[in-house]
Parts: C-alpha cells; structure tokens; sequence
C-alpha cells in the first residue's frame, strides 16, 4: 500500500483526534495517549510507517507530553498533571465525526483503485495481466472453373518433399511432379480457428506477452484448420512471444514474435503473419494541429538456411541468412470531425531470398545435396517465376543412369516500393465511408538479370513464354495494386447492431512481391491473380459477430486457373 502525504498527516491527526476523544479532565488523558500508541502500532503493522518511524512519533510524543507536564507544574491556574499525562485540547463532538468521516472516505477512495481493502479482490500483479483471445467457426467453398489447366506444378510442395526427379534416364519426368488441384471444387469445409493471448505490464516502459493459435501446419500466413480428421485432436503453435519498451510516449520497440508493425494491407502481408525480429513504432501528434505523423522500422530474420555435408566434394554446406528491412513513414490528417485522410510509404528489402544457380554438381541419390540448395524458399505459395536451382551434370555415359534431383529457387530478387492512401469520412446517421487504395512496385524486377541468375531461359520453371517445348521469354511483371470500399455502421463490430459492407478489386502481377507473405483467400495466396471480393459483417452482441465473403480471381499471365472462394463465418472475441 502506497499513501500520499497528505493522507499520512490525516491518519496522524486521526490518531491524535482518537487520543481526544476523552473529556479534557485530566484523569482521562493517559487512556488518550494509550489509544495514541496503539493507533501508531496498527499504522507499524498495515505498513504505512516503518518501526524506527514509530519510534520517533513516540519519542516526540512523550517529550511533548513531558514538555507540558513542566507547563503545567509552573501554572498556577493549570490542573494538576502526572507524569506521563498527554494534555489535548478539547475538540467538540461535531468536529471529532467530521474529521473522521472525511479521513474514511479519502482511505475507502484509495482503497478501491487500488484494490487493497475491497474484498474478494486479487493481488497487484493479477490487475496488470491481461488476457484475450477470439474463436471463429467457418464454412468454405472453393470452386475451381472446369477449363482450368490440370497440368500446373505445385512448387511449394516440389521443394517441401524434393528434391524431386525432374529427369530419369534422359527423359522428362511428369509422373514424380506434385500438381495444383484446379478442377475438383471442395465444398462445405468446416474450419476453425483459435487464438489466446496473454499480456503483461511488467513496469510502467516494458511489457511482454504471448500468444497461442490453431493452424493446420507451421506456414506464415493462416492459423486456420480444417475440422474432421476421424475427431483427431488439432495443433496449437507458438504465434507471439515478444517483449515491448515505451522509451518515449513516442516511440515503443518491440523484439521477438509480434504482430505486424507497419500499416499495409492483405495484399502484401497476410494478417495472421507475424514477423520475427525487432521493430520500432515512432509517432508525433502537432500541437494545435490536426495532423499526426508516425514512422516504422524493422528487420526482421527470415530464415537461417544451410546447406547439409556434400558427398561428392566431401565438404561442408553452406550457412546464409536471409533478412526483410523495412522503413515506412505517413501521417494521419484530421480534416475536421468527419474526415480523415491518412497516407504512408513503405519500403522493404528482402535480402538474399533470390535463388543462386548452383555450381556443377552430380548427384547419385535424392540425399545428395548441392551447393546452392540453401537459396530455395522456406515457404511459398504460388505465383512467382521460378528456375531449376542445380546444374547437374551426369556421372554416367549411360544415358539410361541419368537423373536430375531439382529444388526451384525465386528468379527475381524483391525491392518493394508500397504506398497506401486511406480516406474515412462519417456521413450522416451513424454510417461511415472509407475508401482504401494500395500500390506496389517492384524496384528490383529484371527480365534480363532473372534469365541470368537462372542460368538460362531453358531452366525457367514458371511464368515461361514459349511453344512447343521452347522457352523464348518470360511472362512476368512488377507492379500490384488493390481498391476497397467499405460502408459501416459504427467504427468496430463490438456493439450489436453493428454491420460493414466492403467491396474491392487486386491485381498482383507475378513477381511485384515474394508469393509467400500475403492473403492465403484470395486466390488461394500468392501472385499472379485478379479478380473481385465482396463481403458483409453484422454483430449480433458485444463481440460475436458473423460475416459473409465471396472472392473471383484469375491468373494474370500463363495457364488458365480462376477460383471462386464463398465463406461464411462466425466470430467471438474474450
């Protein structure tokens, strides 16, 4: 328990009001400095002075007391005193309960927002504890156009089991190659997905906290499962683990596992990804002006990729490292009550992520590795043009031993330039407007340097332009964008009543940014898509709410894939 002052002269005069509760005689002042010393040993006992504090309040009580005991000895008209007698001046009864009324309410105030003598109260550091979580129920509908091409390779699953036999006894090999599915709707998918978080306020600058999700596996961008699976219990995964500092009512920094620090839409960043490393959020509010600008910075480890031991060199693999920079600056202006504009520019570095051509390399066996293995992606979704990673060459003159154990690497490195423009407006009777628009480029992309890093146009993998087995180009570009429009009514789905109707269209070319970070709905994740969403929310209580989406996409350049996605879903926050 902690006591102003003020409050601590209160309980005194309190105590010294105690001790003159008695009548002025004389007779009665000993019983008043006994309920003196008692009052100052309960304030010893709850804490709110320390033992030699009490000594010397009885110290100077008693040579006060004393003090007056000579007084009144050399006072004629004075009643006679004993040693050890407290002498008070009489306070009336009426003054004696208003002092003690106010010096209740005062503690009774404290009492409360501290929470030390409510009962049924918990201790100190449960009020800095702070857990919350969200549940959501959803059905999905995927459905796959019947002139979708049926020969389109799944890359993400060519490396995640590779390496793979793209040529056994100097013939390609189509049999061993994972495909997309592309025309087998999947309806009526029950899928889930859970989330708990726990925060903690260790002091009034540091914070920690942590969180919990479903997820069907360890990919970035969806803690989403599919339920079934003979009722088999489902996967919980580590999502957060982060410790936070305020170093300023302007700045925080964050490292660890957290959730995305910079303003920037599903199109890029999915938003259940979290990003691993550490970030600082800078924020500024003009005095006297309707403006509040802010910056974000971060770097962030993307993977710690090696290669394993080599066999036929007979050496140890490589070890890189591959890192996101980013840097964003905007500012938020308030125009008046009703409008708001709020704009940002971004730009992100993702270093050492671009395949790297191997040097000649035989392999024997599927374990055998090369010295490039290392730049595959960790995770990928689909979209970006990829080449085959090693140069192998053949260890046998008999053509009928020969194979080829590939892995893909990304062609292209990724300098995004992202720029976002948002304008909310309240319009009449509770409902808003906001209008989002998104753009990015690129600043890396090169037709000319992706044939280079691969060796070659005969080992592009993807995106390729060509007849008859002759690749003559590649069909690729660098620039994404997206347009939402979103009507509510009020500003979040946590009251009931509530709703939000949203509408909008994207186009990613294949290679304007990495497949593997953004939304895994639209057109199952990845690059190289177009196409419209819609959607609706309505809150049915206080943070239960459902929502109805339904998204149309193609392919922008290459083999024919539209898809069609229908989901609806049921929402509860804790």
């Amino acid at each position: 328990m902690k006591f102003q002052p003020t409050q601590l002269a209160r309980m005194m005069a309190l105590a010294l009001t105690f001790g003159a509760m008695q009548p002025p005689a004389h007779a009665q002042t000993a019983g008043g400095a006994d309920v003196t010393v008692e009052l100052i040993e309960l304030l010893v006992q709850t804490g709110v002075i320390k033992q030699e504090q009490a000594s010397t309040l009885l110290a100077r009580a008693k040579a006060k007391a004393q003090a007056k005991v000579a007084q009144a000895s050399a006072d004629p008209g004075a009643a006679t005193a004993q040693p050890g007698d407290v002498r008070v001046p009489y306070i009336p009864p009426s003054a004696r309960k208003q002092i003690q009324q106010e010096v209740k309410e005062e503690m009774m105030v404290q009492a409360k927002a501290e929470g030390w003598a409510t009962p049924n109260t918990f201790p100190d550091w449960v009020s800095r504890i702070t857990v919350e979580g969200d549940v959501r129920a959803r059905n999905e509908s995927r459905l796959y156009d019947s002139r979708n091409s049926d020969e389109i390779i799944d890359f993400a699953a060519f490396n995640k089991n590779g390496p793979v036999p793209t040529v056994v006894g100097n013939t390609a090999n189509p049999y061993d190659l994972p495909y997309l599915n592309t025309r087998k709707d999947h309806r009526n998918l029950w899928r889930y997905r859970a989330r708990l978080g726990v925060s903690a306020v260790i002091s009034d600058r540091w914070t920690s906290g942590i969180r919990l999700a479903s997820g069907s596996d360890n990919n970035p961008v969806s803690t989403s499962d599919t339920l079934g699976n003979d009722m088999g219990k489902k996967s919980i995964w580590l999502d957060q683990a982060y410790i936070s500092y305020q170093a300023a009512p302007w700045a925080k920094v964050t490292v660890g596992r957290a959730s995305n620090p910079f303003w920037s839409t599903d199109m890029l960043y999915s938003d259940d990804l979290q990003f691993d490393g550490i970030s600082a959020q800078l924020s500024h509010a003009f005095q006297d002006q309707p403006v509040t600008a802010f910056g974000n910075l971060g770097v962030y480890a993307l993977d710690y990729a090696n290669t394993p031991w080599r066999s036929d060199t007979g050496t140890e693999g490589k070890n890189e490292s591959k890192w996101l920079l980013g840097a964003q600056i905007g500012a938020s202006w308030k125009a008046n009550a009703d409008h708001t504009l709020k704009g940002a520019l971004a730009y992100y570095q993702f270093e050492n992520i671009a395949g790297q051509r191997s040097s000649a390399c035989t392999v024997y066996a599927s374990s055998d590795a090369c010295d490039t293995d290392w730049s595959r992606p960790a995770f990928m979704q689909k979209g970006n043009t990829l080449f085959l990673l090693r140069d192998i060459r053949q260890w046998s003159s008999d053509s009928s031993d020969w194979n080829e154990w590939q892995y893909v690497g990304l062609a292209s490195k990724f300098n995004l330039l992202d720029m976002n423009l948002s304008w909310d407006a309240r319009l009449f009777d509770g409902l808003g407007l906001r209008l989002d628009g998104n753009y990015i480029h690129n600043l890396a992309y090169s037709k000319d340097k992706m044939i280079a890093r691969a060796g070659g146009l005969s080992n592009i993998a993807t995106n390729a332009e060509g007849s008859s087995g002759t690749t003559t180009g590649i069909q690729s570009g660098a620039d994404a964008w997206m347009l939402q429009a979103t009507v509510s009514r009020g500003m979040k789905l946590d009251r009931a009543g509530n709703w939000r109707i949203f509408a909008g269209y994207k186009y990613i070319q294949p290679d304007a940014m990495p497949d593997g970070y953004n939304d895994s709905g639209f057109h199952l994740g990845g690059t190289n898509a177009r196409g419209y969403f819609l959607g609706g929310s309505y809150a049915f209580d206080k943070n239960v709410s459902g929502q109805m989406s339904w998204s149309s996409s193609k392919e922008v350049y290459g083999s024919p894939l539209s898809i069609d996605m229908i989901r609806f879903d049921l929402n509860a926050r804790f």
